[in-house]
């Protein structure tokens, strides 16, 4: 935080909150995405648990190597941009895939096989890091 204490698109403040509500959202919603996604993997090392198949794997590495990775790259060139509306075009698109990919993933591979257990740990994952995102995409754009 003191790194960027001089941006002024990052508003900080020199007193309590420092940061706008958009970060502590940011935060407490991928924390909660951050637990499902702990929980989820640990789940399946468990070697009684169902291990997931190769399509599965190549669907998720998909989703978060051209989905996820794309999105934080694109969000944070955003914020830190004078004029954060001319990457709003590559951000879109970036999220209309990755909501696919995800999609695609849940109505597959998981909703046939999971149990209640293991999509509460998807749900918190999915939804944490929708929420997260909502708060990142309003500080920047709002």
């Amino acid at each position: 935080m003191l790194a960027f204490r001089g941006n002024d698109h990052l508003r900080i403040a020199n007193h309590l909150p420092y940061l706008p509500w958009q970060f502590l959202v940011v935060s407490v919603a991928g924390g909660i995405a951050t637990v499902g996604g702990v929980l989820d993997w640990r789940y399946h090392r468990n070697p009684l648990n169902l291990k997931i198949p190769k399509k599965e794997r190549d669907a998720e590495a998909a989703a978060l190597g051209l989905g996820g990775v794309p999105m934080f790259a694109l969000m944070w060139l955003a914020m830190m941009h004078p004029r954060p509306t001319m990457w709003l075009i590559p951000i879109l698109v970036v999220l209309i895939y990755t909501v696919v990919a995800i999609s695609y993933d849940e109505f597959v591979f998981h909703i046939k096989r999971c149990g209640k257990l293991e999509n509460t740990y998807h749900r918190m994952l999915v939804f944490g890091n929708g929420v997260a995102w909502l708060a990142w995409f309003h500080f920047i754009f709002c």
